[in-house]
């Protein structure tokens, strides 16, 4: 008897498998990846960047570079002419615990934020010297830009935070995802177009996401630019990782920098 199922067993298996063999095994068109397009990009021009700015936060306004910077004794809101790269206003962090962040210009004034210290600081956009008031932020502050009617930060992590400006109250939060996975260590921010620009920490890409979805829709591959176009200006422990994305909207052309790079490079989005 023993023998016998044996037998039936092994006759059942080989059948089986002669089957798989004759047979062809679809899959899920939806089960595999999907990965965002490329987007395709110029470089018309590379201009000076100041390499004692360790660049958290970029933007263009009144046709200028308002740039906040990092580290400690080393934080700063500045401003900065865009083909010289020369700093013509500099407000610096007295307090070396002050970690600076992302900035925004937004309905007549400059916000800033810091990294772990948990507070904004509010300027009158007209006077850099000292900040008008401060607001406190629950969570890391990392990059900054907006919508035209909320302030839209990152912290770090996959989730953008849509603030209202006066009070700095979470309005909604917005889950970033590519092909449904998380994005995590999103961090300086661009608004253009509709769409919501980002650096990701410690990656040469820059990613295009849909405030509506949370979807991440393109990318940009910024893949080496220190070692292709400034090798020999690279101070070792010093010149860090990309990050800094501005936008004129007027001239439709993207900015980029890194921290402690000496070039800004002037894009045109294809």
């Amino acid at each position: 008897m023993k023998y016998s199922l044996v037998t039936a067993v092994i006759f059942i298996l080989a059948a089986c498998n002669g089957n798989e063999t004759n047979s062809q095994i679809s899959i899920d068109p939806s089960l595999e990846p999907h990965p965002a397009p490329q987007i395709s990009y110029n470089i018309l021009n590379m201009y000076p960047h100041d390499t004692s700015a360790f660049t958290e936060g970029l933007q263009i306004y009144n046709g200028k570079f308002y740039e906040g910077t990092g580290m400690e004794n080393e934080s700063s809101l500045r401003i900065a002419d865009i083909k010289t790269g020369k700093v013509e206003k500099k407000h610096m962090y007295t307090d070396p615990k002050i970690f600076g962040e992302g900035i925004q210009v937004f309905k007549g004034k400059i916000y800033q934020l810091t990294w772990k210290n948990h507070v904004v600081y509010v300027y009158d956009e007209k006077n850099i010297d000292q900040p008008i008031k401060m607001l406190s932020w629950p969570y890391e502050g990392w990059g900054m830009t907006n919508n035209g009617t909320d302030l839209i930060l990152s912290d770090g992590s996959s989730n953008l935070y849509f603030v209202d400006a006066e009070t700095f109250k979470v309005k909604s939060i917005l889950a970033v995802k590519e092909d449904s996975k998380p994005v995590d260590s999103i961090n300086e921010l661009e608004y253009i177009d509709g769409f919501i620009f980002a650096n990701v920490w410690q990656q040469d890409i820059i990613i295009k996401i849909n405030p509506s979805t949370g979807e991440v829709v393109g990318k940009m591959d910024v893949t080496n630019f220190p070692s292709k176009y400034f090798a020999k200006d690279i101070v070792q422990d010093r010149t860090d990782v990309l990050n800094g994305i501005a936008y004129d909207s007027t001239s439709k052309k993207m900015y980029i920098t890194g921290k402690r790079w000496p070039l800004m490079f002037e894009l045109k989005l294809n």
